[in-house]
C-alpha cells in the first residue's frame, strides 16, 4: 500500500491509533521516490538518513504524549527554490550549485516546528522562471500521466511528488501560477493563498506584490490543515498579514446558495475545446448542487494582463538572477537570460504604467467579486505541452486580440490579494488532467477552501494508474547528482 498517497486526516488517524509510525511513513515515501524519480525527476535531493532519524524522534514524542498536530510525523517536500538551513539549495542553477543557506525561511521553520519531516527537495526550472519544469542543472521533470508531457512549473517537482504519492503535501512558490499550473497538469490541488498569508521572506525584496508561498496537496482539507500551521505575521515580511481572516474548523463543501461567477476565457484567452467542455459541465453540476451561477463578462485584454505581467516578470527575474549573469551566462537557461536582457530595455516609467493597467484589471474583477462569493475559470487554456518544447512557442496574441497561452493563472498574481486554488475537474480524451481555478475575494481564503471542497464532493475527477508504472518507459537520469 502506498501510505503517502492518502490524505493527512487518514494518515493522522492511523498514526494516533498506532497502526503506522512516522518511521513507516518515511520508509514508504523513500520507497515511492525510488520508483518515481528515475522516470519523472521530481526530486533533486533526497534525505533518507536524516528523515528516518527525525521520524524516530517524532515517534518517541508521540509515544510520550507530545502531539504537535496535523503534520506530526508527516513526510513533506520543499521546493528547491526555497532555502533550507544546512542543505544545498540550487534554485535549478549552476550559479547556486553549492549554496548552503544558513537559515530557514519562516515557512520551513513553521513546518518543522509542526512536526513535518522533510524527505527531499523538488525540482524547479532555473530561478523558477518558467511554467515548465526543466533546468540546465537538473533536466526535465515529466508528467506522471504522460511522461512525454510537461509536469507544469515552476513547482513541477512538487506536484509530481504529491500526484504520485511520494508525499501527501508539498511546499511550492507561486509568482505567476507556479503552484496552480503544475497542480492542474498533474491532477492535484494547488493553492496560492492571499498575499502575505504565509510570510514570503526568501526574495531580495519584501515589497514584491506577485510572490506567494503555496501548497500542493491531495485535498482542500489537507491544504486547510497545513495552512493553519504556517500562516500569520512575521517581521521578516513587510507584506505579511497581521491578522489573517480565520479559517473554519472544518470545511462544509455546501454549494447551496453560493454565488459563483463563471468565466470561460476571462475575456481574452483562447481555450481548448475539451477544457471548455469540461468547464461547462462543472458549471452545470454546481448549478444542480444549488449554487447561483453568474455569467461574468470580463473585459480584460492581453495588453492589460499578459504583456504587463511579462514585463514585470522580466524585471523581477533580472533583480533575482541578474547578479549571476556575468559569470554564469553560458551555463544558464537561454530563455531566462533572454528575459533578463529584455528587462534592461524597459524604461523606468513602464513600471508605473503597469501599476495603472493592473488597477484597471483589478477594478473590472472587483465589480464581479462584489456580486459573488468566488469566480471560477480554467487553470490552463491548453492541455500539458510536450516536455521538450519551449514555453515561448505556446504564447501569441492573434489579430482578434485573443491570447493563445498555456496557462490562465498570471492575472491573479498581478492582483495577488485574491486567494486562488486549482482543483482537478476532469481529463482530456488522452487522459491528461484538467484543472479549474477558484478565485476568492481579497484575503478570503476560507471561502475558496470551502468551495473547493464542494467541488471535490461532486466527484468530477477520477484517479487512475500511471502508464509508466508498467515498466515500459525508459528511465531518465537528471543532469545533476542526487
Amino acid at each position: 500500500m502506498n501510505l503517502c498517497a492518502q490524505t493527512l486526516d487518514d494518515l493522522q488517524r492511523q498514526l494516533r491509533r498506532g497502526d503506522v509510525s512516522a518511521t513507516d511513513l518515511v520508509k514508504d515515501a523513500m520507497a515511492r521516490i525510488a520508483e518515481v524519480n528515475p522516470v519523472l525527476n521530481a526530486f533533486c535531493f533526497i534525505y533518507p538518513e536524516d528523515a528516518l532519524a527525525e521520524a524516530a524522534r517524532l515517534d518517541q514524542e508521540l509515544a510520550t504524549g507530545h502531539d504537535r498536530g496535523p503534520l506530526h510525523g508527516i513526510p513533506i517536500a520543499i521546493k528547491d527554490f526555497t532555502p533550507t538551513k544546512g542543505r544545498i539549495t540550487t534554485r535549478g542553477s549552476y550559479a547556486l550549485e553549492h549554496w548552503v543557506p544558513d537559515a530557514d525561511p519562516v515557512i520551513v521553520h513553521r513546518l518543522k516546528t509542526a512536526g513535518a519531516i522533510i524527505v527531499g527537495k523538488t525540482t524547479t526550472p532555473e530561478f523558477a522562471h518558467s511554467g515548465m519544469t526543466a533546468s540546465p542543472l537538473w533536466g526535465i521533470t515529466r508528467n506522471p500521466h504522460d511522461p512525454e508531457k510537461t509536469s507544469g512549473g515552476s513547482s513541477g517537482g512538487a506536484a509530481v511528488a504529491v500526484a504520485t504519492g511520494c508525499v501527501p503535501v508539498a511546499e511550492g512558490t507561486d509568482m505567476g501560477g507556479s503552484v496552480r499550473i503544475p497542480a492542474s497538469c498533474c491532477g492535484v490541488i494547488g493553492f496560492k493563498p492571499s498575499l502575505g498569508r504565509i510570510p514570503m521572506d526568501i526574495l531580495p525584496t519584501t515589497f514584491d506584490r506577485i510572490s506567494h508561498f503555496g501548497l500542493i496537496a491531495r485535498s482542500a482539507e489537507c491544504v486547510r490543515r497545513t495552512l493553519g500551521l504556517v500562516e500569520g505575521f512575521d517581521m521578516a515580511d513587510h507584506t505579511s498579514q497581521c491578522a489573517p481572516q480565520p479559517l473554519p474548523d472544518a470545511l462544509s463543501g455546501d454549494l447551496r446558495g453560493r454565488r459563483i461567477a463563471v468565466s470561460m476565457d476571462l475575456g481574452m484567452y483562447q481555450v481548448h475545446r475539451e477544457i471548455a467542455a469540461h468547464f461547462e459541465e462543472v458549471v452545470r453540476q454546481i448549478e444542480s448542487a444549488g449554487a447561483q451561477v453568474i455569467r461574468a463578462k470580463l473585459k480584460w485584454t492581453a495588453k492589460q494582463v499578459y504583456q504587463t505581467w511579462s514585463d514585470y516578470w522580466a524585471v523581477f527575474l533580472a533583480g533575482c538572477a541578474g547578479p549571476y549573469v556575468e559569470e554564469y551566462r553560458d551555463l544558464m537557461d537561454p530563455d531566462l537570460v533572454a528575459q533578463m536582457d529584455y528587462a534592461k530595455t524597459l524604461p523606468a516609467a513602464r513600471m508605473f504604467e503597469i501599476e495603472c493597467l493592473w488597477t484597471e484589471q483589478w477594478l473590472a474583477l472587483a465589480a464581479i467579486l462584489e456580486q459573488s462569493d468566488a469566480l471560477i475559470c480554467p487553470t490552463m487554456a491548453q492541455p500539458p505541452a510536450l516536455a521538450t518544447s519551449k514555453e515561448a512557442d505556446h504564447y501569441a496574441v492573434d489579430e482578434a486580440g485573443r491570447l493563445h497561452s498555456l496557462d490562465m493563472t498570471v492575472p491573479f498574481n498581478c492582483i495577488g490579494r485574491c486567494p486562488v486554488m486549482s482543483v482537478p475537474c476532469g481529463r482530456t480524451t488522452d487522459g491528461l488532467p484538467i484543472g479549474l481555478q477558484i478565485v476568492g475575494r481579497p484575503y478570503d481564503d476560507a471561502t475558496v477552501l470551502d468551495v473547493a471542497h464542494g467541488f471535490e464532493r461532486l466527484g468530477l475527477y477520477a484517479s487512475r494508474a500511471f502508464p509508466w508504472e508498467s515498466g515500459t518507459l525508459e528511465t531518465q537520469q537528471p543532469n545533476g547528482n542526487h
